[in-house]
């Protein structure tokens, strides 16, 4: 008989807490999982799910308008947010379900409580009751950060968004990053004046600057409005409940809603840590070493808690070492060189492996190969739009070291294409593969 009441205690559901719990208990750890929210976590319940649901029905508004170029008679559409709305929660719903059916089919026990740590094996319930493990798995990831600024609770941040009762006329959005970027293809969609405020001058830090210059002049083509080096000073609420940003570098900004995209920062405010010695980076991550084990040798966390690569796939692969390193008697670690990612703005842009400039910090001599194209779809559409590949090659070894686009589908495209890049073939193996004709894909084995 084992001393404690579960082999593994995880706190938080999300992606890589339900991994975690679904691997230990196929390795025979006798499992308990705590969610004070919904089952599913970030990405299921309140992020790229949802958004991407809603991203789909963005698409709709270009894609009705270039049907009747394709000889489609379609006729003037109105949109309905409330239908999208209440459409897309009602599958978080469903997926909530598969994710929870997972966890009882692998006897993994459900507690919907809070959960807080109170020493290296010991948790207590917000019900009171008290529970001890052998090993305890932090699962929380982050949350939303707010400026502090003066009527900052007048806005709204992503897990809103998805619940708003209309689709705002006027909206302001707060920061330069992947959310803001995509929220702004999606209102600007649905008929939004969409006013992108940062308060540096870079969107996208990370991308590839070609690639991100491309999508700010596409974004200012379809009409978002972009203020930069902005310094916000306070938020003011008219007696209408319409708003007013206010700068002191600049004139200030009516709007409807103002939604903040500045960051997110990693779930731990009260979770006891500090009971079991459990350390703390000084962006509020908690420490980890390659195994996921933290300061206290029987914790551990992953997921975006740990602020390593703050990626629902990369959660997800933590979640699993984890379970085969403690149970399943195959210590592993996850490799996070090559990882792929994507921003699902309009249109969308996605990466792997290095930027060019990042690419000369580290090899010195590089090869840079572009497709500067408008796809045949938009050609005939009469869009202007124009997609965009690159590629980085080593010009001493001529590996391909990244890859980066912005056009239809890029993140589909560059998935499989990533292989190519984690795997470290060469430009002239690109060269050597037959294109696939027509399409757009088949620019990344033409690039001269």
């Amino acid at each position: 008989m084992s001393d404690y009441d579960f082999d593994l205690f995880v706190i938080g559901a999300g992606s890589g807490g339900v991994r975690a719990s679904r691997v230990a208990a196929a390795h025979g750890a006798k499992v308990a999982v705590a969610e004070e929210y919904r089952v599913g976590g970030t990405c299921v319940i309140r992020g790229c799910v949802p958004k991407k649901l809603l991203i789909y029905g963005a698409h709709f508004a270009e894609d009705l308008k270039d049907a009747r170029r394709f000889g489609w008679n379609v006729p003037d559409c109105d949109f309905e947010w409330k239908v999208l709305r209440d459409n897309v929660l009602a599958d978080v719903d469903r997926l909530e379900g598969l994710y929870k059916n997972t966890l009882s089919s692998h006897k993994v026990e459900l507690i919907s409580e809070r959960a807080t740590i109170t020493g290296p094996h010991s948790v207590k319930l917000s019900s009171g009751r008290e529970v001890s493990a052998k090993y305890i798995l932090i699962a929380t990831g982050a949350w939303p950060a707010l400026p502090e600024i003066e009527g900052a609770e007048h806005g709204i941040t992503s897990n809103e968004a998805f619940h708003l009762e209309d689709a705002p006329k006027r909206i302001i959005i707060v920061g330069g990053g992947y959310i803001a970027n995509e929220f702004a293809g999606i209102f600007n969609e649905f008929g939004s004046h969409v006013t992108i405020v940062n308060r540096s001058a870079t969107l996208l830090r990370g991308y590839d600057e070609q690639i991100r210059d491309r999508l700010m002049q596409i974004s200012t083509m379809k009409g978002i409005v972009f203020r930069f080096n902005a310094k916000m000073e306070r938020i003011e609420k008219n007696e209408d409940g319409t708003l007013c940003m206010h700068f002191s570098n600049g004139d200030p900004i009516p709007c409807d809603t103002i939604m903040f995209a500045t960051g997110r920062q990693p779930h731990v405010e009260g979770l006891g840590l500090e009971s079991a010695g459990v350390e703390l980076d000084d962006k509020g991550a908690i420490k980890v070493d390659d195994y996921s084990r933290t300061s206290c040798e029987s914790i551990y966390a992953v997921g975006d808690v740990t602020n390593r690569l703050q990626l629902t796939p990369v959660a997800i692969r933590e979640g699993h070492a984890f379970a085969d390193t403690v149970f399943g008697d195959n210590p592993r670690t996850v490799d996070y060189d090559c990882v792929p990612s994507a921003v699902f703005s309009h249109p969308p842009l996605a990466g792997v492996g290095l930027t060019e400039a990042q690419a000369k910090n580290k090899l010195g001599t590089v090869k840079v190969y572009t497709s500067d194209f408008r796809p045949m779809k938009n050609v005939l559409a009469g869009r202007e739009e124009r997609a965009l590949y690159k590629m980085v090659v080593d010009a001493t070894t001529n590996r391909v070291v990244g890859l980066h686009m912005i056009g239809p589908d890029a993140p589909e495209i560059l998935q499989a294409a990533a292989i190519a890049v984690k795997a470290g073939l060469t430009k002239q193996q690109f060269d050597d593969t037959v294109a696939l004709h027509p399409s757009m894909a088949e620019e990344l084995v033409l690039l001269k």
